[in-house]
């Protein structure tokens, strides 16, 4: 009875303290916004590359259970969280476990969450200008009759150019903070209804011509026939690595987003068809990438080269080579901004909340502090390349700055942060906390969801903690 009451008297003190806390507008502009902040780098750049390096069809299958058993109950998780307590991630954490009588030793998820988004986001707006770089090149013809050299020696170019990079990781955080600093209706939903349509539209435009111009038969039957004998051990770890990472898991994203989501609107079903949003937009970057790289006899294992260096070949040989080009690294742009936006929410939301800073100040503070971080990731990939900060150490040996970045927040703090999350929400938040957010009633589905989250997702993102590690 205790428990009852403590619970009750907590869920009317979030209910009013929601009432100066802004909403997303419906159901939908939640799935936009969340599908924005889930799609991007990682789907149209990574996604195929990983799949071509992996052998195609048995990695997606083995990808979409991924999704299924770790994806979909950390984003549910997570979102519960931020709703439950309609702040910013620390402070939604410090609510709850001072409303379930827990530790509050707890908050060092939120913490490490907004941490990781801030690291994230500072060599992930570099590669969001290079994105930017390669619209201008493709719009500019520099790819026609462009052999693999002159392509390489173009990326290369760019990549030890300090100036030209540092110009476009300014001008795509510049974007970023404008849009975030107009607020939540005016800007992220707002922006987050033009772009995400907008990305679809384009997405769908590079099918169509890959279904056209490329060999689609053996592009589709890459991705869907599957072929176990070509999945590794190493393969299968990989798709759980990035079927976690690839939804904003463990970096604060969706407890801030979660924080808006009014309570009307079920967790369950929305976090679904985030899910689904973000695989379907994988896939068809697959089906797009796939047939012009086939078509023109590139390797599709080609790596992180794939969209850079392989694809800007495939264009520069095909008719309509400049304008499909162009849109593809338009594409691609849009998909780094949607991300970029929520990677920046945490923070501003927590700024506005703990420091008392206007939303434009706090989007200006976290903004140009995060850009000002970007330029140790733009210095070591050029004149700091041979700097390894942390090199005394074997572990991180040999990595630079962008390295480090990189490593930290993918191998130690977003696997940490989703293995909390999932820890929390399935041992120790209150029972009647998780029934009146989850809204699966106290039956089969409940049970079966707890079960999932208890036992399934913290040992299979232990499996892949330990594999980083090892």
């Amino acid at each position: 009875m205790t428990d009852l009451v403590q619970n009750a008297a907590g869920d009317l003190a979030a209910d009013s303290s929601r009432k100066d806390h802004p909403m997303w507008s419906s159901r939908l502009a939640f799935i936009l916004a969340a599908s924005g902040s889930a799609v991007g780098l990682g789907n149209i750049w990574k996604f195929p590359y990983i799949t071509g390096e992996n052998g195609g069809g048995a990695f997606v299958l083995v990808y979409l259970l991924c999704i299924a058993l770790i994806g979909i109950p950390i984003m549910i998780a997570e979102v519960a969280i931020g709703r439950r307590g309609g702040r910013s991630p620390i402070n939604s954490m410090r609510q709850l476990a001072q409303r379930d009588g827990l530790s509050k030793r707890w908050v060092w998820i939120g913490g490490m969450g907004m941490l990781a988004s801030f690291l994230i986001l500072s060599f992930y707006s570099v590669i969001g200008g290079w994105a930017l770089s390669y619209v201008g090149n493709a719009a500019q013809g520099a790819f026609v009759g462009a052999d693999s050299d002159t392509i390489g020696a173009m990326f290369g170019g760019l990549l030890a150019d300090p100036i030209a990079l540092l110009l476009w990781h300014s001008v795509f955080m510049l974007l970023v903070i404008i849009i975030v600093a107009r607020g939540l209706s005016s800007g992220m939903e707002k922006a987050i209804n033009i772009l995400m349509p907008l990305l679809f539209v384009l997405l769908l435009v590079m099918v169509g011509y890959a279904m056209n111009t490329g060999n689609f038969a053996q592009g589709f039957s890459f991705l869907f026939q599957p072929d176990f004998s070509k999945l590794t051990t190493e393969g299968v770890l990989t798709a759980l690595g990035h079927a976690f990472f690839t939804l904003s898991l463990g970096m604060g994203v969706m407890m801030a987003y979660g924080s808006y989501l009014p309570k009307k609107v079920s967790i369950v079903k929305t976090a679904v068809t985030v899910s689904v949003v973000d695989t379907a937009v994988a896939l068809l970057a697959g089906l797009a990438i796939f047939p012009l790289v086939f078509a023109n006899g590139l390797e599709a294992g080609a790596g992180p080269g794939l969209i850079f260096q392989t694809l800007p070949l495939a264009f520069g040989q095909m008719s309509g080579g400049v304008l499909f080009g162009s849109l593809f690294f338009a594409l691609l742009v849009v998909a780094a901004v949607t991300s970029a936006i929520s990677l920046l929410e945490p923070v501003v939301e927590w700024l506005e909340e703990q420091k008392g800073i206007s939303r434009f100040g706090g989007t200006l503070i976290g903004g140009i502090s995060i850009w000002a971080l970007g330029i140790l990731t733009i210095l070591s990939l050029n004149q700091w390349s041979d700097v390894y900060p942390l090199g005394m150490f074997e572990r991180f040996e040999g990595k630079t700055f962008f390295d480090l970045f990189d490593y930290v927040t993918a191998n130690l703090m977003m696997p940490l942060g989703g293995l909390a999350i999932a820890l929390f929400v399935g041992w120790f938040m209150s029972k009647q906390a998780g029934e009146n957010e989850l809204d699966l009633g106290n039956g089969a589905g409940y049970r079966l969801f707890m079960f999932v989250l208890r036992y399934i997702t913290p040992a299979a993102v232990l499996v892949v903690f330990i594999y980083n590690l090892a």
